[in-house]
């Protein structure tokens, strides 16, 4: 199917050679493992909304009407919600602490789930000891700032006239490709310069800008719609969903920018190691180190044909290792 596509559609040679890499070092699973870790730092996440929430509570008595009024809220709802503001007042010394220490820890998850699934992406084992974890760390502060900062943009967006728009758009695209960027550069562990990771970044920023700007639109129907029939679980599916597809994008993403650098460096053959079968022996396997052809013990094996890198675009080469 993807030969026929990629013969028929050449300029689909490129994007499909991502794909194929992707798809051969299970790139999904790698996503589904981001989308997981994103998904369980929010509850921290949510603990330290409600202790800000709290804290702005404390010093303003007027804070909890504020927010009814400025929501449009009457009845049941107006009470509800000032009884949330009212039990976070409460609680924010409790949140602060514990959302904080856990944010921290969820935090380090999500980085440890991202830094794996880059590091798979290009072959490569992570950063081990100390270092790494204070890398982690300083990576995550900073992350933190820019993607809240990109995000913080979108309400701003909605509340521009429409000229106004184009600039704050270009602004919130500058600040992804910057966190795309500085995530390759600093959790990817291979000694690239910046400029390698640079394809990818900026087509990780675009797609970012691009789930942000359909989160806006799809996002508020998808959570009310799937609310009134299956309550709160509906928001839940909706956040997943936004989540699975952000972390596919950092997976793709990255692969671009390995399948780029091959086309230009070219690739090593190395010897794997595999659990022997009676009778087979292994004659290919994929990126991901899994098995894909076997012959038997006393087939003669054929020569592969070694081809230098650039001859085609859309696929890695096989090239000898230098030394």
């Amino acid at each position: 199917m993807l030969d026929r596509l990629r013969d028929r559609f050449p300029w689909l040679a490129g994007p499909l050679a991502v794909h194929e890499r992707v798809r051969d070092i299970g790139g999904g699973p790698l996503a589904s493992s981001i989308a997981l870790a994103g998904f369980l730092s929010l509850f921290p996440l949510l603990l330290v909304g409600i202790a800000v929430l709290g804290v702005l509570s404390a010093s303003d008595t007027d804070f909890a009407p504020e927010v009814v009024d400025q929501l449009g809220l009457t009845g049941r709802a107006a009470d509800q919600v000032v009884d949330a503001i009212e039990n976070a007042e409460r609680s924010r010394r409790t949140a602060s602490v514990v959302g904080l220490a856990g944010l921290l820890w969820a935090g380090l998850a999500v980085v440890g789930a991202l830094g794996h699934a880059l590091d798979a992406t290009w072959q490569v084992t992570g950063r081990p000891g100390w270092k790494a974890k204070l890398v982690d760390v300083i990576w995550l502060a900073g992350a933190g700032l820019l993607f809240l900062a990109s995000m913080a943009l979108a309400p701003v967006m909605a509340a521009l006239p429409g000229p106004a728009v184009v600039p704050t758009v270009a602004l919130g695209l500058v600040l992804d490709v910057a966190l795309f960027l500085w995530m390759f550069r600093a959790l990817t562990n291979v000694a690239l310069p910046w400029s390698d990771h640079l394809p990818g970044a900026v087509a990780g920023g675009v797609g970012l800008e691009a789930l942000k700007l359909l989160g806006g639109l799809y996002v508020p129907r998808a959570v009310s719609s799937a609310s009134a029939l299956y309550g709160s679980l509906g928001v839940v599916f909706a956040v997943l969903a936004w989540l699975a597809l952000a972390s596919r994008l950092v997976v793709y993403a990255s692969a671009l920018n390995v399948v780029r650098h091959e086309q230009s460096h070219g690739t090593v053959t190395v010897d794997i190691e595999v659990p022997r079968i009676e009778g087979e022996l292994p004659s290919q396997a994929t990126r991901g180190g899994a098995v894909a052809e076997t012959r038997a013990d006393d087939e003669p094996e054929e020569p592969r044909a070694e081809t230098p890198a650039g001859d085609d675009p859309g696929v890695a080469r096989d090239v000898e290792s230098p030394g």
